[in-house]
């Protein structure tokens, strides 16, 4: 008699989860995006966007900007913003260069999900800072609005070095899930179309426009490549590629979706008191908290979420290509310090640091730098969005306009300043294009974001955000990375890949100029031995000052244990 075959383990069911970019990095400040019955006046946008000359359902900036009645560089700002988000990386607009973008268009229903979740309200940090002393010397209360604002400053964060002091991805993660169980019904009649009948019933969704959902929700784990979502969907999974699928009923769509978002919520919740109660969980979508591992853990860089770089402390930090199995990263709570990123990514938000150098490798959709304070960014991007900082100078390379919303004060920007081996490979990977560079074109909203769930004084919300100045030409320097690996890997850069202005170029030149000419001035100096040691020593010591007043002395923590 033989033995019954051994029986196959069940695959583990895909299991839902939110879309966390257009959370983070696709909400815009403005209010005319936002809608209080969003329903009932998208519908009558996305019929209006139908009726209008279009591709396949896509339209141009200038329809848009008709449409919803904002400016043309807030419409081409939607869109730009919109194709930074989009859940397909071979979508005609993730693709276009910057001049064939209005050629191109954006799909109406894309749009209609993107204006839609502008009524989203992101999670509240919790909890205050105790200790008044450390605020006070980090965040001083020089701005009208402090007293309004204050709530999602570096206040909290600071000096805390712990994550405990904002949304942990599982708290933010619940909090979308929450969002999207309010307003799904909503969605789906947006995406669905009237057929002859009553009820709930005369409304179906085809598998293309139930592709769209795809913009704020997926199937499968953390960080791994995502599928279509209609082949997790039990009512499409089966449809034959050369034949159109059968709509379905909006009804049973709705349900489904409401189904998983709940079970979705349930695992969080277990996950939550498994903690709770000291019990050892893993789980592939699980956090890592620095601080629950190790008190000298500085990075979690788990495939299946964001690598965190965090608590970082007066000392230099890098991160390179191979040690990042991610392509989001966030650096959180790092003070006096200088973080090097190395590495061709997707996102980078840069949270609540303060006094450091954070160098950001190649970052193909969008970077996010929020409740900062004397903070020096240098990053080659596609774009980037600036909210609530003070004293920071951004050196960039960056496709589009960089964004500046918020209470921002004394912020510069300057064009991009260093270079590594691997850069001009990174760019490409990413595409990232050399020119055109627009960092001097910053683009200033609202001084209150809608989003962050405060409450504001009368008026606020209609003042516009300061915007960054230009850096001096003759403050602007060259930044040099280290080699810091014996047999790095080489790469073609060598270089500076981005083009200087002029102004900044003939500063740059005459600073090097002036620098030959005062060491040959020293050099031929007529000095005894005894007042050639005395000057040596004056200039250690103003040496020694500068370094501590301009904060380059951040830049020698790498020699501390060598």
């Amino acid at each position: 008699m033989t033995e019954p075959p051994p029986e196959q383990p069940q695959p583990q069911p895909l299991r839902l989860h939110p879309r966390r970019e257009p959370f983070e990095h696709g909400l815009i400040p403005l209010q005319k995006l936002i809608f209080t019955d969003a329903t009932q006046t998208l519908t009558s946008i996305r019929d209006k966007l139908l009726q209008s000359p279009n591709t396949h359902n896509r339209i141009n900036s200038a329809i848009v900007a008709e449409t919803l009645q904002i400016a043309p560089d807030h419409a081409r700002l939607v869109i730009d913003t919109i194709a930074s988000v989009l859940y397909s990386d071979s979508d005609p607009l993730v693709v276009a260069k910057p001049d064939e973008v209005d050629a191109v268009g954006v799909n109406v229903y894309d749009l209609v999900m993107f204006l839609y979740v502008q009524s989203y309200k992101r999670l509240l940090v919790k909890g205050g800072h105790k200790d008044s002393v450390a605020v006070a010397d980090v965040w001083p209360s020089t701005s009208a609005f402090d007293g309004f604002l204050s709530a999602l400053t570096p206040l909290q964060l600071v000096r805390s070095n712990s994550r405990r002091s904002m949304p942990s991805q599982s708290d933010e993660e619940a909090h979308q899930l929450s969002y999207l169980q309010k307003h799904i019904g909503n969605i789906i009649s947006l995406l669905a179309d009237s057929v002859e009948g009553e009820g709930e019933e005369s409304l179906v969704i085809t598998m293309e426009k139930f592709e769209h959902l795809a913009f704020l929700i997926y199937f499968g784990e953390k960080g791994l490549e995502k599928t279509p979502l209609s082949q997790n969907a039990p009512f499409f999974a089966n449809s034959d590629s050369s034949m159109p699928a059968v709509p379905v009923p909006a009804s049973q769509v709705h349900d489904w979706i409401l189904q998983n978002i709940s079970n979705a919520l349930d695992r969080i919740s277990e996950r939550a008191a498994a903690k709770e109660n000291g019990q050892s969980q893993s789980s592939p979508d699980q956090d890592v908290l620095m601080t629950d591992v190790s008190p000298n853990f500085k990075a979690s860089t788990s495939g299946k979420g964001p690598s965190f770089i965090e608590g970082i402390s007066k000392q230099s930090y890098v991160k390179q290509a191979h040690e990042l199995k991610g392509s989001f990263v966030k650096v959180v709570n790092c003070h006096e310090s200088v973080i090097y990123v190395l590495a061709p990514l997707k996102y980078a938000t840069v949270y609540g640091c303060s006094d450091a150098t954070i160098v950001l490798g190649a970052v193909g959709k969008a970077v996010r730098i929020e409740h900062c304070e004397r903070v020096h960014v240098i990053v080659a991007a596609k774009r980037i969005c600036i909210a609530n900082c003070r004293e920071c100078i951004f050196f960039l390379g960056v496709n589009q306009q960089p964004l500046i919303v918020g209470d921002n004060h004394k912020l510069q920007v300057a064009p991009y300043n260093t270079f590594y081996p691997q850069l001009e490979e990174h760019m490409k990977q990413v595409g990232i294009d050399v020119a055109p560079n627009r960092w001097a074109e910053p683009i200033a909203l609202g001084l209150v974001d809608p989003h962050d769930n405060l409450s504001h004084p009368a008026g606020v919300s209609d003042c516009q955000t300061e915007s960054a100045h230009h850096l001096d030409p003759d403050q602007f320097t060259n930044f040099l990375i280290p080699n810091w690996l014996e047999g790095q890997a080489s790469g073609p850069t060598k270089d500076n890949p981005f083009p200087l202005p002029d102004v900044y170029l003939s500063s740059q030149r005459r600073n090097e100029n002036n620098l030959v000419e005062v060491k040959q001035i020293l050099k031929e100096a007529p000095l005894e031995d005894s007042k050639k040691k005395e000057l040596s020593s004056a200039l250690h010591v103003y040496f020694k000052d500068w370094l501590y007043a301009s904060g380059n002395i951040r830049q020698l923590y790498c020699l501390q244990g060598e």
